[in-house]
């Protein structure tokens, strides 16, 4: 190389830099990441304090990868480098058959999964009505035929297993078997870890079975898409950018249903959010599957025109808000109650609220690692 062009290359490099400096100092900082769906670091205060404990370097330098210019392109450019280099995973995600992002499942803390079975079994002691517990496979479980060749996955079978002889007082919903019955259909979203609407149809006919109830016929609906550009969590945190995006489905109409989410203000005090099965507004946003209920809520009751119907309660993860519209045909009121947020005594509400049965419902995936269960016991 002659010293002329090594000078050029220099302060061809050189001016980059400074543009892209300059451009990065330039550019107001962003709080959140809609493709990424999380919020950005911001600039952290330097102190003798963080300076000195090196605290201060530590989160600049999360700043500075949070927040330089062009963030959301060079994200996905590495993405795709990755995958034209042999690259299978990033993040924690495969990149899978059939412009598929499944989230790698390891092998769960065997003690948490253990105290967590035992919580539900608690909770089942406790409550005289008829209880029922069901797993739901995530997209890993089911479609591990789309995994790449060789790609570590363990088996969320086992932990279904296990949970039939570890909550004998329950009665278990055989959600696995209808699944992977299914598993050539769009059970699961591809860029989210949700179930579709049609994953949580089939949900659905496990729930009625064990329940001894007969579930309305899928020929029976008629399909409504409400969106076709849905891009999901595991989007999100995948990097990649060149998957086609989901759409998202209903089934049910919405008639003749209500739903209340019930929160507290800031002094305690207890207050009614008006809430709906299908909130359009969320189909505007990064978070469409929020479309389903409006999203997390500590607490929520669906009333349907069923008056005469029986009460259930569900304990449940998010992947429930997808599978309730087909439940409102045989309820007439559904309460649903989220640990992460509620803290008080699911047994007591049971009771106080005139509930018939009960069922608690998670993914697999989010059972094995949920921290809170511990409040339904009490």
């Amino acid at each position: 190389m002659s010293k002329k062009y090594a000078i050029f290359i220099t302060a061809l490099f050189c001016s980059f830099l400074a543009v892209f400096l300059a451009a990065n100092a330039l550019t107001p900082d962003q709080e959140f990441s809609e493709l990424e769906n999380r919020t950005l670091a911001q600039r952290p205060e330097l102190t003798l304090k963080s300076l000195a404990s090196g605290a201060f370097m530590k989160d600049f330098e999360t700043y500075t990868t949070d927040q330089f210019v062009g963030r959301d392109a060079w994200v996905g450019a590495k993405a795709r480098l990755e995958a034209l280099m042999g690259k299978q995973e990033n993040n924690g995600v495969y990149f899978c058959d059939q412009d598929t992002l499944i989230t790698r499942f390891d092998t769960p803390d065997a003690q948490q999964v253990a105290t967590n079975l035992g919580y539900v079994e608690q909770l089942a002691q406790k409550t005289d009505v008829p209880f029922y517990f069901g797993l739901i496979p995530g997209a890993a479980e089911v479609w591990a035929d789309r995994l790449p060749e060789g790609a570590p996955n363990a088996s969320q079978k086992d932990v279904i297993d296990q949970a039939a002889s570890a909550v004998p007082s329950a009665q278990q919903v055989d959600l696995y078997s209808v699944l992977m019955a299914h598993k050539d259909e769009d059970l699961y979203y591809r860029t989210d870890h949700h179930w579709t609407s049609l994953g949580a149809y089939y949900g659905y006919t496990a729930l009625m079975e064990a329940m001894g109830i007969a579930p309305v016929p899928l020929s029976d609906y008629e399909k409504t898409t409400v969106s076709t550009q849905f891009y999901g969590t595991v989007f999100s945190s995948s990097g990649v950018r060149w998957v086609q995006p989901d759409q998202i489905d209903i089934y049910v109409p919405d008639t003749g249903v209500s739903v209340v989410s019930h929160t507290y203000d800031q002094k305690g005090n207890p207050v009614e959010e008006p809430r709906a099965l299908y909130d359009y507004s969320y189909l505007d946003v990064k978070d469409k599957y929020s479309f389903f209920l409006g999203g997390n809520q500590a607490l929520g009751v669906v009333t349907t025109s069923h008056t005469d119907a029986p009460k259930l309660l569900i304990v449940r993860d998010s992947y429930t808000d997808s599978l309730i519209p087909f439940l409102t045909a045989h309820f007439s009121e559904i309460h649903l109650v989220d640990p992460r947020y509620y803290k008080g005594s699911v047994s007591q509400y049971i009771q106080d609220n005139d509930i018939d049965q009960a069922l608690v419902l998670y993914s697999v995936p989010n059972f094995v690692s949920e921290k809170q269960l511990v409040w339904i016991s009490q």
